[in-house]
C-alpha cells in the first residue's frame, strides 16, 4: 500500500489515535516490528495494526445510559388516566373509555414568560423601583417583538410589583385587545436555596416563605390545558428572573435548586409549550436577540 493510500485511510480515524496508527504502519512497513516480510504478509499486518488501534464499538460506549428518574406525565396532577380513577359513575351503563376521552386535554398551551425591563436599583421600596428610560425602551422592543410574532394572545398576566406592571402596560400597547391581569403570586422572591450555594447574594425573605408563594404561582399557571379548552392558547406572563428560572426548572423536571445557574436579560422572552399529553418543551430561554446589543442589560 502506498503512503498516499495509507494516509487517506488514516484520515478516516478521529482523535489522537490517528497519529499513533500512522506511525505504527510506517514502522511496520520498514520491518521495525520484526523480520522483513513479503508484500502480502506486510499488507495484512498493517490492517491488523489499524484494527487494533480502533476502540471497540459497543452500544454502551455510544449510547449514554439514562440517569435520574423517568419523566412523570402526571407532574401537574392532571393526567386523565389518574383523574378518572376513583370517580363514581353517575350511570351504570356509562362507558369508562368515553369518560376518559372526554377528560383528555386536546389543546396545547404556549406560555411566554417575560422578564421585566431595567429598573431603578437605588429606589427605596417597590414603588420607587420604577423603569429607567432604557427599561422603557426595552419594554417597547419586547412589545414590538411579541406583536411581530403574529400570535393570537389570550391574556397578559403580570406581577403586581412596579417594574413588572410598567413593563406589562408598555407591552400591552403593542398587542391591543388582550386582557391585562395582575397577580401577587408572581412577585419576585427566593424560590428555593440554590445549589451550589452563593455567599454574595442573600435574599431578604426566608426561602420557605417565598418558595411556597412561587410554587403556588407555578401550580396556577404552568399546567396542561383544561379538557374544555378547544383551541391552542398563547398566554403572556410578565414577572421576574427568579420566578421564571424556577418555573423552567420545575416544568422541565430539572432539579429546582439549579435555578440560579440560569441568566436572563431584561425584557427577554422565555417560551414554554405544554402538550395535552403532559409533555413540556422549552422553545426559547431568555431570548433577547431582537434587541440591539447596546440595549441589553441583566440588572
Amino acid at each position: 500500500m502506498s503512503y498516499r493510500k495509507t494516509f487517506k485511510l488514516i484520515c478516516s480515524f478521529a482523535g489522537g489515535s490517528a497519529a499513533l496508527v500512522f506511525a505504527a504502519v510506517a514502522a511496520d512497513s520498514r520491518g521495525y516490528f520484526g523480520e522483513p516480510r513479503g508484500e502480502e504478509a506486510s499488507r495484512w499486518s498493517r490492517f491488523g495494526v489499524l484494527h487494533a488501534a480502533q476502540p471497540a464499538w459497543t452500544p454502551a460506549t455510544h449510547t449514554p445510559a439514562p440517569t435520574g428518574p423517568g419523566w412523570d406525565f402526571n407532574w401537574d396532577k392532571r393526567d386523565p388516566s389518574v383523574l378518572s380513577n376513583g370517580r363514581k359513575k353517575e350511570r351504570v351503563t356509562e362507558d369508562p373509555s368515553s369518560e376518559q376521552d372526554n377528560s383528555k386535554p386536546k389543546a396545547t398551551r404556549h406560555i411566554l414568560l417575560i422578564r421585566h425591563s431595567q429598573y431603578n436599583l437605588s429606589g427605596n421600596g417597590d414603588t420607587e423601583r420604577f423603569l429607567t428610560p432604557l427599561g422603557r425602551e426595552q419594554a417597547e422592543l419586547t412589545g414590538q417583538r411579541l406583536a411581530a410574532l403574529g400570535l393570537k394572545y389570550d391574556v397578559l398576566i403580570h406581577s403586581s410589583m412596579t417594574r413588572a406592571t410598567e413593563t406589562a402596560h408598555i407591552i400591552s400597547k403593542h398587542i391591543p385587545g388582550v386582557e391585562l391581569l395582575s397577580c401577587d403570586l408572581l412577585r419576585e422572591g427566593a424560590p428555593i436555596e440554590p445549589v451550589p450555594p452563593v455567599t454574595h447574594w442573600k435574599p431578604d425573605a426566608v426561602y420557605h416563605e417565598d418558595g411556597a408563594r412561587i410554587e403556588a404561582a407555578f401550580r396556577r399557571y404552568i399546567h396542561r390545558a383544561d379538557p374544555k379548552q378547544k383551541e391552542d392558547s398563547y398566554e403572556i406572563i410578565v414577572c421576574h428572573a427568579n420566578v421564571i428560572r424556577y418555573f423552567v426548572c420545575r416544568a422541565l423536571q430539572f432539579p429546582p435548586e439549579g435555578w440560579l445557574r440560569i441568566g436572563l436579560h431584561n425584557g427577554s422572552i422565555t417560551w414554554l409549550t405544554i402538550r395535552p399529553s403532559g409533555r413540556v418543551a422549552l422553545r426559547t430561554l431568555g431570548d433577547a436577540g431582537f434587541m440591539p446589543p447596546d440595549k441589553l442589560t441583566r440588572t
